[in-house]
């Protein structure tokens, strides 16, 4: 299952007394990009508070850790946006900013994306307070507002699916 292994592998690059883990349920979104004959994802975003200190060196290392838990669970990348069995982002951390071949932090366009969007929606509904967004000025209900007024589909939570991935 790869919830335990994820915990597990947060647990070695956070500040484990005040971990914190906020999961989202599941949503199903038709993909972005890509073949035209994909099949649809199951997306997920999981907060994480607690975390060691953002800097480029510990955001390659959990990087390369989620890469490593994709490859576990059989995920080969063969073409930019193609179907997978798993995808692990780092979507950003606290106020850190990279860009290089490897990473790009704050992730690009994850404001714009209803398969983020949603469900962050669902944890701070269900956490009650508001996120801590990599843009301080911006709220996630601005973003949500903005995401959806493109018309697409806006993604509902997938029933009884909260304690994902079991």
């Amino acid at each position: 299952a790869l919830r335990p292994l994820l915990v597990q592998q947060l647990r070695g690059w956070a500040a484990a007394d005040a971990l914190q883990l906020h999961w989202s349920p599941l949503f199903c979104t038709a993909p972005v990009g890509g073949p035209a004959d994909q099949p649809d994802y199951l997306n997920a975003v999981l907060v994480v508070q607690g975390a060691a200190a953002p800097t480029p060196d510990r955001a390659a290392a959990l990087l390369a850790q989620l890469q490593a838990l994709e490859r576990h669970f059989g995920r080969e990348r063969r073409e930019r946006w193609g179907p997978r069995s798993l995808d692990l982002d780092l979507l950003w951390w606290g106020g850190l900013q990279l860009a290089d071949d490897a990473l790009v932090l704050p992730h690009p366009r994850w404001s714009q994306r209803s398969f983020v969007l949603a469900p962050l929606q669902a944890i701070e509904r269900r956490w009650g307070q508001a996120l801590l967004l990599p843009d301080r000025e911006a709220r996630l209900p601005q973003l949500v507002a903005t995401a959806a007024a493109t018309g697409e589909a806006w993604p509902e939570p997938l029933p009884g699916r909260e304690g994902w991935p079991e």
